[in-house]
């Protein structure tokens, strides 16, 4: 058991921890998606962690642990700088500026060749990621978050999700608790950014573009954002799709599409959704009571 577990982890090892950075990249925006926010930048923020951190170790060679806090503080001092003008749009406004500003990004990245190495991107980084980083990092990331829903930051983000304008009469700080949705975000893509980096050994610009950020979205939206489980699921489910899939060769991505449309149309709150399994388990329920009800009844 012990050699099959191990022949296993030699060959799927990079899948499961990519389902634990993608599970990062998708709380990160769930982050401001909780707060009413409709950000699509997360992908920028997670290639300025990756690009801070790998530079971090492969030029200073500083210790991984600090490599990843300065793959956090970078994209988080970012996104406080850019979250000045641009969180006061909502809706399809922020969208487009954050757009715009991950387009910014990844262009920078392409261009500074000195530094980034361009279109080659950076090469021939320490494979310093191991399982239990990134199940640290995904458990107090879940930690921490499931404590700031709880507490009176978490109902500030649900007041302003609902109506921005009678949280600010309630004397809510709108601009404030939406900067520090924002932030924490993007210190969190960070995180994912500064693991990914070190797992695959590689990254390029072209990795954190317009793509990169739909499918963070997307995961988020499918697995479902009214609670903390629904965005891991749904990182799950995209991460492992292109696998299970692998059989069907061209047709994988026609497969994944329609599978997820499926969802979207029949399960438009997410697959994880609380209140819909708290109505199929009263369901469940009551119809395992019924059998015993009927013959007192009869009686």
């Amino acid at each position: 058991m012990t050699t099959g577990l191990s022949n296993f982890w030699a060959v799927y090892s990079n899948v499961v921890l990519t389902v634990g950075i993608n599970g990062l990249l998708a709380l990160s925006i769930w982050l401001t998606l909780a707060c009413g926010m409709l950000s699509i930048g997360n992908a920028a923020f997670m290639g300025l962690g990756a690009y801070a951190s790998a530079l971090i170790t492969m030029k200073l060679g500083w210790p991984f642990p600090l490599s990843l806090l300065v793959g956090m503080l970078v994209p988080a001092a970012l996104a406080f700088v850019i979250g000045k003008p641009t969180l006061r749009l909502s809706g399809i406004y922020l969208a487009m500026a954050t757009l715009g500003f991950g387009e910014v990004v990844r262009i920078t990245l392409l261009n500074w060749e000195s530094l980034t190495g361009g279109a080659l991107g950076l090469n021939g980084i320490p494979p310093l990621t191991e399982w239990w980083h990134v199940l640290l990092a995904l458990g107090l990331t879940v930690a921490v978050l499931w404590r700031l829903r709880r507490s009176k930051v978490g109902r500030a983000f649900e007041a302003i999700k609902e109506d921005d304008t009678a949280a600010g009469l309630m004397g809510i700080d709108v601009a404030g608790t939406r900067m520090l949705a924002f932030v924490l975000g993007a210190a969190i893509a960070g995180l994912a950014g500064g693991l990914d980096a070190h797992l695959t050994f590689f990254i390029g610009p072209q990795e954190f573009g317009f793509d990169r950020g739909v499918d963070i979205l997307t995961m988020a939206i499918l697995g479902g954002i009214g609670s903390l489980p629904g965005p891991i699921v749904g990182a799950t489910i995209l991460s492992l799709l292109p696998e299970v899939l692998r059989s069907l060769r061209d047709f994988r991505l026609v497969v994944n599409g329609l599978i997820l449309v499926l969802i979207v149309l029949f399960l438009p709150k997410g697959i994880w959704d609380p209140q819909r399994f708290r109505a199929w388990f009263r369901l469940a329920l009551r119809r395992a009571l019924m059998p015993a009800d009927r013959p007192a009844r009869h009686r």
